[in-house]
């Protein structure tokens, strides 16, 4: 007989199917999600573990919407959100389905964060209930090389391989020898990337080098161009330079050049010119030569 909170999964079921519709068909992944999270709170706590065959129906049914809502939250870009969105249904990392817990291997193993599946996945892998599970050799199999690999976590694969009693002795081996496979190829990755960065420092250092003295040179020139232009500014005769612009004032604003009277005034400005520009150019105010 269906348990007494069967319009609970009924209700789940069917916000299922439309998450599912507006997710493949639709590609309205935030109504997606919007559905599966409806779905779960319609779904409540459960009277008891997910795992009991008493809630088959309800396991299911709730880890098929957190599955939808996995994918159309990384169709969104929203992958960092995953790990705590599926957490808020179930609360506790070994509680997670076998399918949930592959689906966020793969994902942050794609993006390239796999540290973020470690503690979950350690967590999961060590619970007694999980290892009896038919999923369990596999996903132990895809933690191994998904996370603990990549992040050179050697020695806890090996101890995690060891352990597992789920592996015959030609399994153990193999991955063993995956393990140090891995191990060989970390190592030389590593030694190439010292090598790497001891023959760029030398490279780095010659190049500040140069440009370190170019721009030195650069300021140099530069000092003495503008120590030479201030020495021959102070030499200029700034008080005729100053009185010829303001009579040059006077008959451009205030006299009217075509006037008879005006002409000899303009003649007295010239020549007044004359001696300035002179004065200006000869050799007494020419700036001195300097060693």
């Amino acid at each position: 007989e269906p348990p007494a909170w069967a319009p609970g999964p009924a209700q789940a079921a069917a916000l299922l199917e439309e998450a599912a519709d507006l997710l493949v068909l639709h590609r309205d992944f935030a109504a997606a999600v919007e559905r599966c999270e409806a779905g779960c709170d319609s779904l409540g706590p459960g009277p008891g573990h997910e795992r009991c065959l008493f809630l088959t129906s309800f396991a299911e049914v709730k880890c098929s919407l957190c599955v939808v809502g996995i994918q159309a939250l990384a169709e969104m870009n929203r992958w960092r959100e995953v790990l705590s969105w599926v957490l808020q249904y179930y609360h506790a990392p070994e509680h997670l389905p076998p399918k949930v817990l592959e689906l966020c291997i793969l994902l942050y193993s794609k993006v390239r964060e796999p540290q973020v599946m470690l503690e979950v996945g350690s967590s999961w892998l060590r619970d007694h209930a999980n290892q009896s599970l038919p999923e369990y050799g596999s996903l132990l199999e895809l933690y191994l090389v998904h996370v603990l690999l990549p992040l050179g976590r050697f020695e806890g694969a090996e101890e995690l391989v060891r352990g597992c009693d789920l592996f015959d002795s030609e399994q153990q081996l193999a991955f063993l020898g995956t393990i140090c496979e891995s191990r060989s190829q970390w190592t030389q990755q590593e030694e190439m990337r010292s090598a790497a960065e001891e023959q760029q420092d030398p490279v780095t250092e010659t190049v500040l080098g140069a440009l370190s003295q170019k721009l030195l040179t650069m300021l140099t020139l530069l000092r003495r161009a503008l120590r030479s232009m201030s020495n021959h500014f102070y030499l200029l005769p700034y008080k005729k330079m100053l009185l010829a612009t303001f009579l040059l004032y006077l008959v451009v604003v205030r006299l009217d050049p075509a006037s008879p009277t005006s002409l000899p005034f303009i003649y007295k400005l010239v020549q007044l010119f004359r001696q300035a520009w002179a004065a200006v150019l000869s050799p007494i105010h020419r700036p001195p030569i300097r060693d």
